[in-house]
């Protein structure tokens, strides 16, 4: 397959994961950058630094992925050919909003956070506030999103045919096709309900009863922070969180409006938020747009009366979809409360944004749920806790499973359709290479063009590396 193949996923091996070890680096003693980095490759006005390539390959090894030989040679080309392209994007004026930015690098933010357990977790490990990782990040992110949309548009009249996918499967040695595991396919149409009138009155006391023992000096908002709030992120700081005003897509509104509305060392009233509960929010300062503050985060907890009215709700989604009034797809856009169905689906994603998983990668509510199923088949109503660890209650629907099997045509006409087209588009992508590489000034370091010669065809200045 050729090496280029997924290089410009958002979940590719370049994410900025692999920056952000850098920073675990030199949070955890490295004597500097400085020492260790050195320049080795230059496009146009951008460099390209040995711990980019390194972190890259650490990147691997941390996913548990193996490294193959001469993985420093196909990182370094695919950075040079991601700069070439974002830099081909920007002559070509390709539109890129601020707004995508942020949206991709809140996004990145999420999976860091997801990978780290906690967002305490993840700046403590990066030595830096999340606010800081996306300054640090948001040139690179708008680099390869820069880098994709030209790779797409060069490769967008590229097509495959039955008879090219046939020629492209019958060119693979036999003993060289994949064994391939059990794969399935698995959507999902989630209620969380909201807890009960009685328990909100109570936690909303609660917390004004917090505001009153700190205003009185009984005791102070980091203790009550570190001891009731139950948002992980900040609980072990006390507490304490920088934001921006501008930082919607990470912050719940109502927190956001509520934050810059205090003044330094005012103390909120109780605040709701139907997403994540109730707040206390204490500002410690401001700076324009930007402000540090402490927050208290209660969440009302769901009881089974709650859980059972949801399950009585899906019960007639149920039956909608079995009579059938509605497919299950558009279903999960009109009743499901997950807010990532608008955005991706109602199917549970793999890694690299394929709807076909491992069972490995459900949680074990999910597990217990399928294990009984057929193809085909939409579960019973049933409860289970999220990643946020709310209750809630859905409809489970099994797509596809297939068996354990060796890659073949009948079975997986669609992965080997996808490597083909993969496979054409590359090449089309070297031959608007070979035009394109002579306009740039590129630059590469000859001891790297001396263990890479892969990389020559990219080097067009007069002297041949530095």
């Amino acid at each position: 397959m050729n090496k280029r193949t997924g290089l410009f996923s958002v979940k590719g091996m370049l994410a900025a994961l692999g920056v952000l070890l850098s920073v675990t680096g030199m949070a955890q003693g490295q004597s500097s950058k400085e020492v260790i980095d050195k320049i080795i490759g230059v496009v146009g006005d951008r460099i390209i630094l040995n711990s980019d390539v390194q972190n890259s390959i650490k990147d691997m090894e941390r996913n548990g992925e193996k490294v193959p030989a001469g993985a420093d040679c196909m990182i370094m080309e695919q950075i040079m050919l991601s700069k070439i392209l974002a830099l081909q994007a920007e002559r070509d004026s390709i539109p890129l909003t601020e707004e995508e930015v942020e949206a991709q690098m809140d996004l990145r933010v999420r999976e860091w956070i997801m990978r780290f357990g906690s967002q305490a977790e993840l700046e403590a490990v990066a030595g830096k506030t999340v606010y800081q990782l996306k300054d640090d990040q948001r040139p690179l992110i708008k680099e390869q999103m820069l880098g994709e949309r030209m790779r797409n548009k060069v490769v967008s009249g590229v097509h495959i045919t039955p008879t090219e996918v046939k020629a492209f499967f019958d060119k693979v040695p036999t003993d060289s096709l994949p064994f391939l595991e059990s794969e399935l396919e698995i959507g999902q149409i989630s209620i969380l309900p909201p807890a009960s009138k009685d328990v909100e009155e109570y936690i909303y006391n609660e917390m004004l009863n917090y505001k009153k023992q700190i205003e009185a000096g009984t005791t102070t908002f980091e203790a009550l922070a570190k001891r009731v709030s139950e948002d992980p992120g900040s609980r072990e700081r006390g507490g304490t969180y920088e934001i921006n005003r501008s930082d919607k897509s990470t912050w719940d509104p109502v927190f956001l409006s509520t934050a810059f509305r205090l003044k330094a060392g005012e103390i909120s009233q109780p605040v709701k938020s139907n997403r994540f509960g109730y707040f206390l929010i204490q500002q410690v300062s401001r700076r324009g747009d930007n402000a540090q503050v402490k927050m208290i985060l209660r969440v009302p907890p769901v009881t089974e009366n709650e859980l059972k009215e949801a399950r009585v709700r899906l019960d007639s989604v149920r039956a909608e979809i079995e009579s059938p009034k509605i497919s299950f797809k558009d279903a999960a856009y009109k009743y499901s409360d997950d807010e990532n169905v608008k955005n991706y689906g109602p199917f549970v994603l793999n890694r690299d944004g394929s709807t076909y998983v491992n069972i490995d990668a459900l949680d074990k509510d999910m597990v217990n749920t399928i294990k009984n199923m057929k193809v085909g088949d939409l579960s019973q109503p049933v409860n289970f806790t999220n990643d946020q660890g709310k209750k809630g209650v859905r409809l489970v629907y099994l797509k596809s499973r297939s068996e354990p099997h060796r890659l073949n045509l009948n079975d997986d006409y669609a992965k080997i359709a996808d490597m083909a087209l993969n496979q054409k588009k590359n090449e089309e992508l070297d031959k608007w290479l070979q035009k394109k590489i002579p306009t740039f000034y590129i630059l590469v370091d000859k001891e790297k063009t001396n263990g890479c010669p892969s990389l020559l065809k990219y080097q067009t200045t007069a002297n041949r590396g530095f």
